[in-house]
């Protein structure tokens, strides 16, 4: 390649990455993309108390769509399942330029980082569909899709390894949230308030990361164990994540202590809606 060849590429390059940057900045999308935090924060508070309401009395299986079912039932329901879905998307396409401009760090902590942004866009943006299909009242059940999904990534050539590698994704998206937490390094991503109100908002994110990741863990987990035993329905995300810690010893206990922990982090992400760094 000539050196002429050489440097119209750098400047593509250059040229994408700024418009990228631009879109990141643009005030048209940061409004936007506080309203997804926050919708995010609305639905995590109602898993974490339908996960409560199932480790209490063993029945029902918490998921998004559980969530989304309970915010249609809300006054005004049909209107904040349309905000919800537009924010989600302005929330995964704000995320998936983030990943695309990560620079500080080493070269691991940019990957990782960039895993996470990319993951968490490809959630908002399911979540996103899912609160679309409430609000034209057409819903269907996450961990049925899920597993439906892992069926069909099972019957593709070589879906085994994709649904494994999928799976060790999601298990290390996991693991990296509860050490987000312990670490307390969410605290970059937000205008940390000082006084009480700062030290709230950092207990309810250490808490809520924490719990968050176990969920995430586990639901990877199972993606793992799905595609060992070739068995999709073994993959249903978030609810199979929570049933497995139903089915330890005082599992129960755990299960409403976890839910507790995304109620945490619920109200996390509705304080991030405003503090968040764009």
């Amino acid at each position: 390649m000539s050196a002429g060849s050489s440097g119209a590429t750098a400047d593509a390059g250059a040229e994408l990455r700024n418009a990228v940057r631009t879109a990141g900045d643009s005030r048209f999308l940061e409004v936007p993309a506080r309203v997804g935090f926050a919708a995010s924060g609305l639905i995590q508070v109602l898993l974490g108390g339908l996960a409560i309401q199932l480790g209490a009395s063993r029945v029902g299986e918490p998921d998004q769509t559980g969530a989304l079912e309970e915010v249609s039932k809300l006054p005004g329901g049909f209107v904040v399942l349309w905000v919800a879905a537009i924010g989600l998307f302005a929330l995964a396409l704000w995320l998936l330029t983030e990943a695309i401009l990560v620079r500080a760090g080493s070269a691991a902590d940019r990957w990782m980082r960039r895993l996470e942004h990319l993951s968490k866009a490809a959630a908002y943006a399911v979540l996103g569909f899912t609160a679309l299909a409430f609000a034209d009242g057409h819903p269907s059940n996450a961990s049925t899709r899920t597993s439906h999904a892992s069926g069909s990534i099972l019957s593709s050539p070589g879906g085994q390894v994709l649904l494994a590698v999928l799976g060790l994704v999601t298990g290390a998206v996991g693991v990296y949230f509860v050490a987000k937490g312990i670490r307390l390094r969410f605290r970059r991503d937000i205008a940390v308030p000082s006084g009480p109100a700062g030290r709230g908002i950092t207990v309810l994110g250490a808490v809520g990361y924490v719990a968050k990741g176990i969920v995430v863990g586990l639901a990877g987990a199972a993606f793992i164990v799905a595609a060992v035993r070739v068995q999709p329905a073994t993959a249903t995300g978030l609810a199979g994540g929570l049933s497995t810690l139903e089915q330890l010893p005082f599992g129960g206990a755990i299960v409403v202590v976890v839910g507790f922990g995304l109620i945490a982090s619920g109200v996390y992400n509705i304080a991030r809606a405003w503090l968040a760094r764009f």
